[in-house]
């Protein structure tokens, strides 16, 4: 099967890695045989998956791997969506609607049609995870011209 990986971890899709496939009929536990880099994705083979029918049944799924712990420096993609963007200065610019991959940086996509490479990102002290302020907040301090008004 290809598989495109969302995250920075390549461990996640290495061999005797267990992942759980959601797909409209439930979920289903696999392990993973062998994997192998191939272009932007992954291909992997699943013990429990020998045949095609069985590889076209997990087609387009969603694959889980278990959570990894805390790193207070990480940014999750759940946590940056609806999140709201501004600058150091406390302009808004807008909220996160995408987390756009991208080879250099990942990019998130704002409801305002910008677009801001998260090299850019820092969580906002005050309004970051874990903090009590709702919805958590993102400084970007990016380069003059990043949104195209300066």
């Amino acid at each position: 099967m290809l598989v495109r990986l969302v995250s920075n971890n390549p461990d996640r899709v290495a061999p005797g890695s267990r992942l759980v496939a959601v797909t409209p009929g439930g979920e289903q536990q696999l392990t993973i045989a062998a994997s192998r880099l191939h272009q932007d994705r992954w291909l992997v083979t699943f013990e429990e998956v020998s045949t095609r029918p069985g590889a076209e049944a997990l087609a387009r799924c969603i694959l889980l791997a278990p959570a990894v712990p805390d790193d207070p420096e990480a940014y999750w993609i759940h946590d940056l969506i609806g999140s709201v963007v501004a600058e150091p200065d406390g302009t808004v610019r807008g909220v996160v609607t995408e987390v756009v991959a991208n080879p250099a940086s990942d990019i998130l996509q704002l409801d305002s049609g910008a677009l801001v490479p998260l090299r850019f990102v820092e969580w906002d002290p005050e309004a970051g995870p874990g903090s009590d302020a709702e919805p958590t907040r993102l400084i970007v301090d990016g380069p003059v011209g990043l949104f195209g008004d300066d």
